[in-house]
């Protein structure tokens, strides 16, 4: 005997989480800041309250340890391409670094400076680069020529490095945010030194020092325009 065949109809949806990640039916993640601020408010608040006193290194621990993470989670993917939503994620560092005493008087900057504390936008900077340097040296088995096409050269190469990226167009600044494309300005910037450093660790200090001169900087323009993007000397 056969049952009836029955129809479920499914609910459209305008935002969904997929392991830990909210987006929307337009391929934004605003709603995710929202939630990622938010949280990030709740623990930085619970420290406000729990510590009648800290210093910068008090300050600085328990930042990075129960705050910060909530604001980076999954950030390749996430990552952030409306001003609204930078200016929110950099405020809540804003909010933690004014907790130390004598802080208030200071700039934003200063106070990253003072705390030894890279700007929330030099930390995606930084993390797409570690993500490119993992997929190219084989820290992911994956097959990255389709993610991260290598650029094709004949001979010897006068000026780069062995590892630069093919710059593909794109129509639309959606498409322009994608991991694959945004990488490819910092990551052909690099010297030889830098891409061919051995570990990840390694990799991470010759990132740093190498771009040094962005570790505080709060404006995600710099990191996004070619123009802008002058590495260290």
């Amino acid at each position: 005997m056969m049952s009836d065949n029955v129809v479920e109809i499914l609910e459209e949806t305008t935002t969904e989480r997929d392991l830990g990640i909210w987006m929307d039916n337009n391929l934004k993640f605003s709603v995710h800041v929202e939630q990622a601020v938010a949280k990030a408010n709740q623990m930085l608040g619970l420290i406000k309250r729990s510590f009648e006193y800290m210093d910068k290194y008090v300050l600085k621990q328990l930042y990075t340890a129960i705050v910060r993470p909530h604001l980076e989670y999954g950030n390749v993917v996430w990552h952030p391409r409306f001003k609204k939503d930078i200016v929110m994620l950099e405020n809540v560092q804003h909010r933690a670094t004014r907790l130390v005493p004598g802080f208030k008087n200071l700039s934003y900057t200063q106070r990253l400076q003072q705390l030894d504390l890279p700007s929330l936008c030099y930390r995606r900077f930084r993390g797409d680069g570690i993500e490119v340097y993992k997929y190219l040296h084989g820290v992911y088995r994956v097959d990255s020529s389709n993610i991260l096409p290598l650029l094709e050269t004949t001979g010897s190469l006068t000026r780069g490095h062995s590892l630069k990226l093919l710059k593909r167009s794109c129509n639309t600044c959606l498409r322009s945010n994608f991991f694959s494309m945004r990488v490819v300005n910092m990551w052909n910037a690099m010297p030889e030194s830098v891409i061919a450093a051995p570990t990840v660790n390694c990799f991470k200090g010759r990132f740093d020092k190498f771009w040094t001169h962005l570790k505080y900087e709060t404006d995600d323009d710099m990191f996004t325009s070619s123009g802008n993007l002058v590495p260290h000397r």
